[in-house]
């Protein structure tokens, strides 16, 4: 059976065909760099990567693109307001992006490109649209002519005239119409810019992301995705640019992931109601932040929660405990071959896993057949005589979906004696250096693993914290 995606584009599920068989070309937007990431924003590079890790289970070859927006009226107030550089800002929050995002286990895109990397193939683009009559210059903006493009509205599934202006198209009176959005911004007192053909200025938001797309992944490609809220008007804007240039589609498959709300409130920077996922995986583990996120499809909309949190922790624990108790028997059992038909069982289990992961990749029911393998796991491991081909087979089962998913399903080996007067001392350091961030970083990396410190005047004292 074909992986089925459902497809925003048409709102139905689509078997998955490749532009090019066994490749895969793929596109995520990325997060415009003014501040940590909340763990709403955090969830479409989970997402994405549990997709990317999917296919690539699958056999394919992806080619995986996800930009930086580095410039931007938010990083520049950001900026202003910290009386910092705007590449100072970007660059600290990339590095924090990656930090952030390696913790919960998403690998890294083959390309990240930033948007201050790609000004002069953005500003190609747009004299491409200006030659072609798709843009105009007015006072120094430059915008697109929107019902030019007869089949705007088709990913939103609305008619251009009930469409209105999304939170970053402009309204002004230079355009030719309300519903033309911004391709280029002229340059603002002591704003950074760049110079082009209609004097300096800098890219609007949703061109940069078509001019990626073209430079790194060419005219159409397999896969773009996104949040959900990135659907009107970001994607609609860009499939209107980017095919009104090339008379090509822009992408063959759509994907839009569900929001993470609090207290069934969409959660946003904006609406004040965030939560860092710098703070989150300082309290809770990443694995566990992951595998929550991966326990809801990824189209539906995510409570969060703390107790939320410690359910799925207490979920990926009972899974671990199982792959764990199946290691401790290996170690004093025989090979007696098959029994009783256990490995036809793991073998229908791995069977199961495809068959749920193939629909639309639905980790919730993948993470279901991880609960039932668990499950056969302790029923087997109770047996008098287990044979190291069954266990050994359930071990590999474990790391195999678990890798799909990005997991790491093995108990984390305690810190050595060493290991941890080691990270104490580099405390210790950064505190000389009233580097108190990284001071707390290292606290709570060791209490996460169970070392509790103790500030005294003769020093820091620390313990293991009992294990119940």
């Amino acid at each position: 059976m074909a992986i089925q995606i459902l497809n925003s584009l048409t709102m139905k599920k689509e078997p998955f065909i490749p532009m090019e068989e066994g490749k895969v070309k793929m596109y995520v937007c990325g997060p415009t760099v003014y501040n940590y990431i909340h763990i709403g924003n955090a969830r479409p590079p989970i997402v994405y990567d549990m997709v990317r890790r999917y296919l690539e289970y699958r056999g394919y070859e992806v080619f995986f693109v996800s930009n930086f927006t580095d410039v931007d009226d938010k990083i520049i107030r950001a900026a202003n307001e910290l009386g910092e550089d705007v590449f100072d800002v970007a660059n600290r929050f990339i590095e924090a992006y990656h930090q952030d995002t390696c913790a919960l286990g998403v690998k890294p895109a083959d390309i990240h490109p930033r948007v201050t990397e790609t000004i002069s193939d953005i500003v190609e683009f747009i004299e491409k649209l200006e030659q072609k009559g798709y843009a105009y210059e007015s006072g120094g903006d430059v915008y697109f002519r929107t019902r030019k493009f007869k089949e705007y509205g088709k990913l939103s599934s609305q008619s251009i005239d009930d469409l209105q202006s999304g939170s970053r198209i402009e309204v002004d009176s230079r355009k030719e119409d309300p519903l033309d959005f911004v391709l280029w911004k002229a340059a603002k007192e002591g704003e950074i810019s760049w110079e082009s053909p209609w004097g300096n200025g800098r890219p609007g938001w949703h061109i940069e992301c078509s001019a990626m797309v073209k430079k790194y992944l060419g005219d159409t490609i397999d896969i773009h995705a996104g949040g959900r809220d990135l659907s009107f008007p970001h994607h609609e804007n860009e499939i209107a640019q980017s095919e009104a240039l090339t008379d090509k589609p822009m992408a063959n498959y759509w994907m839009h992931n569900g929001f993470i709300n609090i207290d069934n409130e969409k959660m946003s920077k904006s609406l004040g109601n965030f939560v860092l996922a710098h703070d989150i995986i300082r309290q809770h583990s990443p694995e566990v932040v992951r595998f929550f996120m991966l326990t809801a499809h990824y189209r539906s909309p995510i409570n969060f929660s703390s107790e939320l949190l410690e359910g799925a922790k207490n979920g990926l624990d009972r899974i671990k405990t199982a792959l764990s108790t199946m290691k401790h028997r290996l170690d004093d059992c025989a090979d007696y071959g098959e029994q009783d038909g256990w490995l036809d069982k793991v073998s229908e289990l791995r069977t199961r896993f495809i068959q749920e992961m193939d629909d639309d990749f639905n980790s919730a029911n993948g993470i279901s057949v991880l609960f039932d393998a668990a499950k056969e796991a302790n029923i087997y491991s109770r047996e008098k005589q287990t044979s190291k081909s069954v266990l050994e087979a359930f071990i590999s089962l474990f790391d195999e979906l678990g890798g799909v998913l990005g997991l790491s399903l093995h108990e984390e080996a305690e810190l050595l004696d060493a290991e941890v007067d080691q990270l104490i001392e580099k405390r210790n350091q950064a505190r000389a250096a009233r580097n108190f961030q990284e001071a707390d970083d290292i606290r709570d990396q060791l209490k996460n693993q169970g070392i509790l410190l103790e500030d005294t005047p003769q020093g820091v004292r620390w313990k293991r914290e009992a294990r119940t």
